[in-house]
């Protein structure tokens, strides 16, 4: 069943578990924060959606953006003395966004049907080594990457439905991989996808004999929105 969700569209791929820190500068968006801690919007959940590469949103509509976004749950919120607003988020729930709507408010919203999950039939020894082999991937991508103290490991007690989301979140993977790994829905390959991607991206550190900027570099000061 469609439900609407007011949407966030980003240079980045959101995914679930994962923290997203936002910067809020541009009217709509500054509305939409307002919205949200009044309770207009329900839940204070919006949906963010990553822009398609060298399309725009406000020009192109539906074609600009990836069919699958996440949610993001807000966390906190700070409003800065000139109204600009800090916020914490964290993504929740997938979705596929089916239409847009530009009239009915000063941001886009959108009709979006949530992505859950395929039930996909795995012994629990299968379950355990990717989960094994997904993480120790991560701690050489890290190792490799980021200065010690940069970065952690996620608890233990993390799903592997959500771990690879959540591994993911802390790398520098390209949007088109990171795009295909949220719009995976069977658990088991996920789990193998990010071991995958991380120890490629490894291998090409390695041979770069180059670090990634660290990841808070990236904030979204530079956004769109």
């Amino acid at each position: 069943m469609a439900e609407t969700l007011p949407l966030f569209p980003l240079g980045t791929v959101l995914m679930p578990g994962a923290s997203l820190p936002l910067h809020i500068f541009e009217p709509r968006y500054r509305q939409l924060t307002v919205d949200l801690v009044t309770g207009a919007v329900p839940d204070k959940e919006f949906g963010v959606i990553a822009v398609r590469e060298g399309w725009a949103p406000d020009d192109d509509g539906l074609a600009g953006l990836h069919s699958v976004g996440c949610t993001a749950e807000l966390r906190d919120v700070r409003r800065l003395p000139d109204g600009r607003f800090d916020l914490v988020t964290r993504g929740a729930r997938r979705f596929r966004l089916l239409d847009l709507d530009e009239e009915s408010k000063p941001y886009l919203m959108g009709s979006v049907e949530f992505l859950p999950d395929t039930d996909t039939p795995v012994a629990d020894g299968m379950r355990q080594m990717l989960t094994t082999a997904a993480r120790a991937a991560h701690r050489r991508y890290c190792d490799t990457a980021w200065k010690a103290g940069d970065w952690s490991e996620p608890e233990s007690d993390v799903a592997p439905d959500t771990l690879p989301h959540v591994l993911a979140a802390d790398c520098l993977l390209p949007i088109g991989d990171r795009q295909r790994l949220l719009e995976q829905t069977s658990p088991i390959e996920r789990l193998r996808m990010v071991r995958a991607l991380l120890a490629r991206e490894t291998g090409l550190l390695g041979q770069l004999r180059a670090v990634p900027a660290p990841i808070t570099t990236f904030a979204v000061e530079s956004s769109v929105n």
